[in-house]
């Protein structure tokens, strides 16, 4: 599931879920916004009851609400989320946290840690730093506690890493915390950079886009075009953005729409 699709067949809806097949595992990182992503697995062959493992990015809605309807369908893959994702979110003043019965769910494992490993294909990682380039679109994402709304820090955004022989893939939603912060904490981790990063980055703005806002989005491609990564990027990321750090990384970062394929 993504934001766009160009398959006849395959819907669209804002959101993002990922489908992933390794040696050992059948993996879903987040599951869109709702029932729609288990439709869009129908129509492209996807055995939904074969998924062994779920993580989910983040506490927001567009990256979980389809999990219920998930769990109806699979009740014994393992969900992993992030202890602090169940919060109360906000963009202004629209909830968009997740359903609250997802805490319920029996199979649900809340990961307080900064670093999970599940076994020797996956692991999850939080506990992300820096403010390099933080994406300017955070500044109207809002967590409530207490009666009391403060700027969301992101602390519930957890990342997935996937080894498969001598291939690394890291997935992020949308990569609230930076993708350059996402990928110093990374390197930080395991002294190296992934071969593949499947994420949003979280650069698209409804109130257009200032100098500013663009030379931002610029350094960040100069800076990923330096890497030996290849990048694919939609959700959050914004047209706009994508076409500037297209410019600028060429086949280093390639576009991901609903239906689309791909091997690390």
């Amino acid at each position: 599931m993504e934001d766009s699709s160009f398959r006849p067949g395959i819907a669209a809806e804002h959101g993002l879920s990922l489908y992933l097949e390794t040696e050992k595992h059948r993996l879903l990182l987040d599951t869109g916004a709702s029932a729609l992503t288990l439709q869009n697995a129908d129509a492209l062959g996807v055995d939904l009851t074969a998924v062994d493992t779920v993580v989910i990015s983040h506490g927001h809605y567009d990256h979980a609400g389809g999990l219920l309807s998930f769990a109806e369908r699979n009740p014994d893959a393992e969900i992993y989320l992030n202890a602090g994702a169940g919060g109360a979110f906000f963009h202004g003043e629209k909830y968009i946290g997740i359903d609250r019965k997802i805490l319920n769910l029996p199979r649900l494992h809340p990961v307080p840690d900064s670093f999970l490993e599940i076994d020797g294909e996956l692991s999850l990682f939080s506990a992300i730093g820096g403010r390099r380039l933080w994406p300017e679109g955070n500044r109207e994402l809002t967590e409530e506690k207490d009666g009391k709304r403060t700027q969301d820090v992101f602390s519930h955004e957890q990342c997935l890493v996937v080894r498969e022989g001598n291939k690394t893939l890291l997935a992020s939603g949308c990569a609230h915390n930076g993708i350059l912060n996402i990928l110093d904490r990374y390197r930080e981790l395991n002294g190296s950079y992934p071969d593949a990063v499947v994420s949003g980055f979280h650069m698209i703005k409804k109130t257009g886009y200032g100098e500013a806002d663009l030379a931002g989005i610029r350094q960040t491609a100069e800076e990923l075009k330096t890497l030996p990564t290849v990048f694919y990027s939609g959700h959050c990321t914004g047209d706009l953005p994508f076409e500037a750090m297209k410019e600028i990384m060429g086949e280093s970062l390639r576009r991901i729409t609903a239906g689309d394929a791909f091997t690390v």
